[in-house]
């Protein structure tokens, strides 16, 4: 666990060359410790003040700077903090650091600052996590889920559930405490009404964690086919480069090329296959038993196929040998020219020509896909920590509903309530531990 009473220092923009660099400083002794290194007194600074002048070592000016001052508690951490905004050259961030380091600071942990911004109640611990969320955000969805969350969404919501069982939690304490006098506080039949509405709605977040890991990490999408059907050309069409070798020998990709398409601020995460078919050659078998695995993991598969040279009864055939998948765009490729008939295939078959890059009725239907993860203000869980949580607080409201119905004690009714009290806290960091707090910070970047 951090020691809140040390000054803790980091860069806060990237390592490497660049127009401006920020340095951090946040702890009791922020301001003295900046003091004695600026060529200014900003011991009496107000909060919220930008100052002018030079970093200093003894006489030495180690670079020009733009100072800020945050006083508690209002600043990110709630502690006295500074940042110092300087030239972006590594070499200056660095005499920047030592001399803080030299005048009492010390080099902040991975998360330290956003710790210290939970553990003096600035955020809470799903604001927390939902501030590395934003930073690592890659498209508009994941932006504003993580916006949602560290306006507090989510946590309001718990919020609501856990302050309805603890009082009702309190009057079956209230019965352990008379337990010889066989009396009951807790009205059964409302506590199980009570229970029955927690339920609907953990149910409802619960439920509501494949769109938030879609929305995420985006979603899975897998390009699969027989050889020479195009889908390395379609993958290059979709991101408007020349990202995947295309050849007219089958068989051209060995292994799973990966890469990131957003449409509609959804991210589809495409990953173009080695072609379907059987072969005797040893790394072309390892190719196509890395599609078939990838075909299993998938949220969407795009299925394409050459329209010029399958039937129906060919394209039947080849989806009837595929493992069982989730949701399939059917392609039909190579459709520039007029030679087929659309009412032969199945319904839901586009007609594309990667090749001339006319995809624009492939587009229509993965806006189509994406449409079915977008969001408004509800609340959507992303986070496999937050899932596991209500998975296991749910199950301790399933043994309450079980312990009243089969009459048992309240000490035992106590038991799973606070359970489930527990779980819920854990959420939100009401109720926490070292490890878990370390395994949540040691993931940020030093400097956040």
């Amino acid at each position: 666990m951090t020691n809140l009473q040390d000054t803790i220092t980091a860069p806060a923009t990237p390592a490497g060359v660049s127009a401006l660099a920020v340095v951090r400083v946040s702890g009791p002794q922020a301001i003295a410790i900046a003091n004695n290194c600026f060529d200014k007194n900003i011991e009496n600074a107000e909060g919220y003040t930008i100052h002018y002048g030079h970093i200093i070592d003894g006489d030495v000016r180690i670079d020009e700077v733009l100072l800020s001052v945050f006083k508690n508690p209002h600043s990110y951490t709630g502690e006295d903090s500074v940042e110092i905004s300087g030239h972006g050259s590594p070499y200056i961030t660095r005499r920047i650091i030592e001399t803080l380091l030299k005048k009492g600071a010390r080099m902040a942990e991975p998360g330290e600052f956003t710790l210290r911004a939970f553990l003096n109640q600035k955020l809470d611990l799903a604001q927390a996590e939902a501030v590395a969320d934003m930073i690592s955000s890659n498209s508009e969805a994941s932006l504003q889920m993580a916006l949602n969350q560290m306006r507090g969404g989510f946590s309001k919501d718990i919020s609501i559930l856990r302050q309805e069982l603890i009082d009702f939690a309190a009057l079956i304490e209230l019965e352990n405490d008379f337990g010889e006098e066989d009396v009951e506080f807790a009205d059964r039949e409302g506590l199980k009404s009570l229970i029955a509405k927690l339920l609907t709605q953990i149910e409802k977040l619960r439920s509501s964690f494949a769109a938030g890991n879609v929305l995420k990490h985006g979603i899975n999408t897998v390009i699969a086919g027989k050889p020479n059907a195009g889908k390395s050309t379609l993958l290059n069409a979709l991101l408007n480069e020349e990202r995947a070798i295309v050849s007219d020998i089958a068989g051209t990709t060995r292994d799973t090329i990966e890469e990131v398409f957003t449409l509609n601020g959804i991210q589809f995460r495409l990953i173009d296959t080695a072609g379907l078919r059987e072969s005797n050659d040893t790394i072309e078998q390892i190719g196509v038993g890395k599609t078939k695995e990838s075909m299993l993991k998938a949220e969407l598969l795009v299925y394409i196929f050459d329209v010029r040279t399958t039937s129906p009864t060919d394209l039947a055939e080849e989806l009837r040998l595929l493992p069982k998948l989730g949701q399939t765009l059917l392609v039909a490729n190579k459709a520039e020219t007029d030679t087929y008939t659309a009412s032969e295939w199945p319904e839901n078959t586009v007609f594309i020509s990667a090749k001339n890059k006319d995809i624009d009725a492939l587009l229509s239907e993965l806006k189509h896909v994406a449409s079915h993860y977008e969001f408004g203000n509800e609340t959507v869980v992303n986070n496999a920590r937050h899932a596991d949580a209500l998975a296991k607080s749910s199950d301790a409201l399933q043994k309450v509903l079980h312990g009243i119905d089969h009459g048992l004690t309240s000490d035992m009714v106590a038991l799973d309530i606070r359970n489930a009290l527990y779980q819920l806290g854990l959420i939100t960091g009401e109720v926490t531990n070292d490890e878990v707090l370390d395994s949540i910070f040691t993931r940020f970047c030093i400097g956040k």
